[in-house]
């Protein structure tokens, strides 16, 4: 494959893995969580390299997967300690992402880890970071781990579907009828550490909340069906990262900076012209009837 045919690729991966499980976190109004647990994994990772001396993808992701559902452990133990949602998500959020940031500056400043690398990232490097094998190239290193990400989180949403359906529509009739809701929630949790760690290293986490966010909040207003949102989503990400990379090219910006406005734009055009819920929609039926009511 040539050089932008890796980077759309890995573009459009993040894009999937992305969309889909912030599906789940549009229904559950958890969005802002997304956002919190892509920064906080930070200290996962460098509390792995401190431990295992390694930045191999095994130490990381589970230094991702303690740290985030640590993150989504004490935000819920503040809500129900009283704490409003959002003050919650703010205080742990700010607390562990600037713990990471102190343990950068001490313990990890010799390593390929730095803030702006971990926010920003670059995922015009993502080609030439390859797996060898026996001396064959296998492609980028990044692609790898976002289709092994990808495919756990489609195997854990096709095993649990109906649990992860009934508990972000009604989570007190999932609890009526014996699903294990809060087992389902890190299961969540779970899957959105593991998607943001495998994004960290080629795009950084501003353009994983991007993606998290705005092709669930897009596919939300284009139809009811969940089965249909996911696979929206994951098609909106796709677009967000083709049309993104070749408008990085044109203009000469940041590609994962263009990816995330495109991504922003296209929830934009949703928001204004979708069928049942867009702005612009209901204007024009609004101004419709006024004038068939006036005749």
């Amino acid at each position: 494959m040539t050089y932008e045919a890796w980077i759309i690729v890995t573009g459009s991966l993040v894009g999937i893995t992305c969309g889909i499980t912030g599906c789940f976190l549009i229904l559950r109004k958890m969005a802002m969580l997304a956002d919190a647990i892509s920064h906080t994994v930070l200290l996962g990772i460098v509390a792995a390299y401190l431990v295992s001396s390694s930045m191999e993808g095994i130490y990381m992701f589970a230094g991702a997967i303690i740290v985030g559902l640590l993150t989504a452990f004490f935000v819920q133990l503040l809500h129900s300690s009283g704490v409003q949602s959002d003050a919650a998500i703010g205080v742990v959020f700010t607390s562990l992402f600037a713990l990471g940031v102190v343990l950068i500056s001490l313990y990890a400043g010799r390593i390929h880890l730095d803030v702006d690398h971990a926010l920003m990232g670059e995922i015009a490097f993502v080609p030439w970071n390859t797996w060898e094998i026996g001396g064959v190239d296998l492609g980028p290193i990044a692609v790898w781990m976002l289709g092994i990400v990808l495919f756990i989180n489609l195997t854990l949403i096709v095993i649990f579907y109906k649990e992860l359906k009934i508990t972000s529509f009604d989570p007190e009739m999932a609890t009526a009828i014996g699903i294990p809701v809060m087992f389902i929630h890190y299961v969540l949790m779970g899957m959105l550490s593991i998607t943001t760690v495998a994004s960290f290293d080629s795009v950084g986490a501003i353009l994983v909340v991007a993606m998290l966010i705005a092709p669930g909040a897009s596919a939300y207003l284009l139809t009811d069906r969940l089965s249909i949102m996911l696979l929206i989503s994951a098609l909106l990400g796709v677009l967000a990262a083709g049309l993104g990379y070749y408008a990085a090219s044109i203009l000469n910006v940041s590609i994962s900076g263009s990816m995330a406005t495109m991504a922003g734009i296209l929830f934009v055009l949703c928001f204004f012209f979708s069928p049942k819920h867009g702005i612009f929609i209901k204007w024009l039926v609004r101004k419709k009837f006024v004038q068939s009511s006036s005749n």
